[in-house]
């Protein structure tokens, strides 16, 4: 993807940057923007295996999202407005954002990075922003769940034990905290701004831990974001849920040969095969 230029000096003041392309999203390009101003993250949305209808809604109610939470004095890498006031622009069928550089220093250990996401939803416990979207993208009936005989009853399942796992503590979402997000102390990578059991995010980190994440959970149960009983008796759902997710969402990038953000195929087909992996536990 072009670097666009033209749409920072246009829409940001931002001429005579200099660039560097860092390209490490899956569903987004990146670059780092250095300007006398300071120093930026731009990135654009153009598509999206998860969201092919309108990857720029997901995106552009992310953005929200963050700059919702820089507002309450929390590191999210906060849209920059643009000189009319916009926080994204429609750009190449999709949208462009300009965000704020967070330090990059990750969190020191799993506590920390437990503290943070409480942090983070105890923030958003009252946020509503424009561009909100529910749980509900992953559909069993879907062609691409046919690529492995395992694949479609496996997802059915966690789909349906998530209906049937009562009512949970729900919020705005980050949706995909990996470890490497958790960086200057804050949260970056808002790429989506969903409700849904705040769980789903504690999920979504356990998935991507190594080890059995007790220090991360410690942490977060401190914040009190989910009641404790809760947290026993639904994690485990959706664990198993998050694990579908991430089947489904290889699943489609093979089907669709998507090789946006990796090396090769191989990356999709390991993806699938640690899903699988966390489905059969």
């Amino acid at each position: 993807m072009p670097f666009p230029e033209d749409a920072l000096a246009e829409h940001w003041a931002l001429g005579a940057a200099d660039v560097h392309p860092h390209h490490g999203g899956m569903n987004s390009a990146t670059w780092f923007v250095t300007t006398d101003h300071g120093r930026y993250v731009a990135k654009a949305v153009t598509g999206s295996v998860i969201t092919p209808a309108d990857p720029a809604l997901w995106f552009r109610g992310g953005i929200a999202v963050a700059d919702a939470l820089a507002a309450q004095g929390f590191r999210s890498g906060a849209p920059v407005r643009t000189t009319g006031g916009a926080l994204t622009v429609p750009w190449e069928g999709g949208a462009l954002a300009v965000l704020t550089m967070v330090p990059e220093t990750p969190a020191e250990d799993q506590r920390a990075i437990g503290t943070t996401l409480a942090e983070a939803h105890r923030l958003l416990r009252d946020v509503s922003v424009e561009g909100e979207v529910g749980m509900d993208w992953v559909d069993p009936d879907a062609a691409h769940l046919g690529l492995r005989p395992w694949l479609r009853d496996a997802v059915a399942g966690a789909v349906r034990d998530l209906a049937a796992a009562g009512p949970l503590t729900t919020g705005l979402l980050h949706a995909d905290p990996a470890p490497e997000a958790f960086i200057g102390g804050g949260l970056i990578d808002w790429g989506v701004a969903m409700r849904g059991p705040l769980l789903y995010d504690l999920a979504s980190a356990l998935m991507y831990l190594a080890g059995d994440g007790a220090g991360f959970l410690t942490a977060y149960r401190a914040g009190g974001a989910v009641p404790d009983a809760e947290l026993r008796d639904a994690l485990p759902v959706l664990l198993r849920f998050r694990y579908a997710v991430q089947a489904d969402y290889f699943a489609r990038r093979i089907v669709m040969n998507d090789l946006t953000g990796i090396a090769g195929g191989a990356d999709n087909e390991r993806g699938l095969e640690d899903a699988r992996r966390g489905l059969h536990r």
